[in-house]
């Protein structure tokens, strides 16, 4: 999977300002000291955020930023999709004629497993919320999928 600090990034500052925003806007310096990120970093991840509909901006004294919806309805992967990073983990660049063998329009023999994957990713991350993540949840969610594979496996048998 290709997902740079972009994303991580991104998805760390929106978790934080869930955890740390109880309804009052949080300044990003705040967020930058917390997570160890640089402001102005932070400052362009924000801007790509607020387009995508994702947090308001509060200015003037005591402002910040402030979701735009609570958590539990902000997926992690309208989060990293607004900062436009790809959830892909093929060599392709999708829509092009080119394919992933170099300069050819071919497709390299295990182009299918990556594109699953790719697609298994983003269904994973849009299972799961911003307030899944901030509230411990993560965890039990994948393990409650897997509980849940695990019985519908048995009641086959």
């Amino acid at each position: 999977m290709k997902l740079t600090t972009k994303g991580r990034y991104a998805v760390m500052a929106m978790a934080d300002l869930a955890r740390h925003g109880a309804g009052r806007p949080v300044a990003l310096a705040d967020i930058a000291q917390r997570q160890e990120i640089s402001l102005s970093y932070l400052e362009q991840l924000f801007a790509k955020l607020r387009r995508g509909d994702l947090v308001k901006s509060v200015r003037g004294p005591g402002g910040g930023y402030l979701l735009a919806r609570e958590a539990d309805q902000i997926r992690i992967a309208d989060v990293i999709v607004a900062v436009d990073e790809p959830i892909k983990a093929t060599r392709c660049e999708l829509g092009s004629p080119k394919g992933c063998m170099g300069n050819s329009s071919s497709r390299c023999i295990t182009h299918d497993l990556w594109e699953e994957l790719s697609h298994q990713i983003h269904l994973f991350l849009s299972g799961v919320s911003l307030g899944d993540v901030v509230n411990g949840r993560v965890a039990t969610t994948s393990n409650h999928r897997e509980a849940e594979k695990s019985l519908a496996a048995n009641a086959a048998d």
